[in-house]
């Protein structure tokens, strides 16, 4: 981001009396219309960071302020629905994403995520971002590059699957996918011993196929699942209360570390709860019926005796 005055190219955010924020990107001779009247950009370019301004018409106050990260990735052009800050916020610091960091990041999306982590690592550390799909993987890479003003030294943005990943010595992984799971191998090779593995899922089902995968495949501490829920509050006086909004459920994040080769973590003792031994009999029967699928030949060809070990 830009310090000082406000230059051409920069990104200012506007907010009106009633608290509407409007994000605009400053360039000589342009103009922002609103129903009360026109701000001209020239009339921004120049002034320092939290002016205000009006507009020529009707006269209307507007604070000008270079937007802050959370506020950018809620303004910038998406293409996949982006990682919220909340849960941006809780990625890096609940994954311990520090300063020089080697981190693997799939899928960028429309690189909000991306942003955060950057930041995180910083110019000293590598962060490796897959994309399966070019035009989300392209908007990723002009909200980034306008977020820090050019290409950041950092970002290594691939298109494709993070499957084929060759890269290893990775500190941090995060995957935000449908099916996290199905890539446990490629993350137990890529990911060093005491490693964070974050998974980013939007439904139940994922968070407890996530989870399950973890616990079976051993060789990860006990796995953490949580969700972050935010409330603004009112306060003016004595009249203090909660907002009648909040942002609450986004996605779930499945959090585990990576043990030693061959170390496996002592099972952890838990109540049993209704219905986990049925589900755990179904976990079984379906492994058993895809193990037999596998290895059953499909019109004289011969039986596939590979392992699969990346499924739940």
């Amino acid at each position: 981001m830009h310090r000082g005055p406000f230059r051409p190219g920069d990104r200012v955010q506007l907010t009106d009396p009633k608290g509407r924020m409007h994000t605009v990107t400053l360039e000589p001779g342009k103009e922002f219309h609103t129903h009360r009247g026109i701000l001209a950009h020239d009339a921004l370019i120049g002034l320092p960071d939290g002016s205000v301004v009006s507009t020529s018409g009707g006269g209307t106050a507007f604070l000008a302020l270079r937007p802050l990260l959370s506020d950018y990735v809620l303004s910038m052009p998406r293409g996949a629905q982006v990682i919220y800050p909340k849960d941006s916020a809780q990625i890096v610091a609940m994954g311990d994403i520090f300063p020089g960091a080697k981190v693997l990041e799939a899928g960028a999306g429309s690189g909000a995520l991306s942003c955060s982590l950057l930041r995180a690592v910083g110019t000293s550390g590598e962060l490796h971002s897959y994309e399966v799909r070019d035009d989300f993987a392209q908007i990723a890479r002009r909200n980034v590059e306008a977020f820090f003003n050019g290409p950041h030294p950092a970002w290594h943005l691939h298109v494709g699957d993070v499957a084929g990943c060759p890269e290893t010595g990775f500190d941090r992984i995060i995957l935000d996918m449908l099916t996290p799971w199905e890539n446990l191998d490629m993350i137990e090779r890529a990911l060093l011993p005491g490693g964070v593995f974050i998974g980013y899922v939007a439904t139940t089902p994922q968070l407890s196929e996530l989870v399950e995968a973890l616990r079976e495949r051993g060789g990860w501490t006990e796995p953490r699942a949580w969700e972050s829920l935010v409330r603004d509050w009112h306060a003016e006086g004595l009249a203090v209360r909660p907002d009648h909004r909040m942002i609450a459920h986004t996605a779930f994040l499945v959090s585990a570390r990576k043990l030693a080769p061959g170390v496996t973590a002592p099972p952890r003792r838990r109540k049993p709860s209704k219905g986990s031994e049925a589900y755990a009999q179904r976990r079984q029967a379906l492994r058993a019926a895809e193990e037999a699928a596998r290895l059953a030949p499909t019109d004289g060809a011969e039986p596939d005796t590979t392992q699969e070990t990346d499924r739940p």
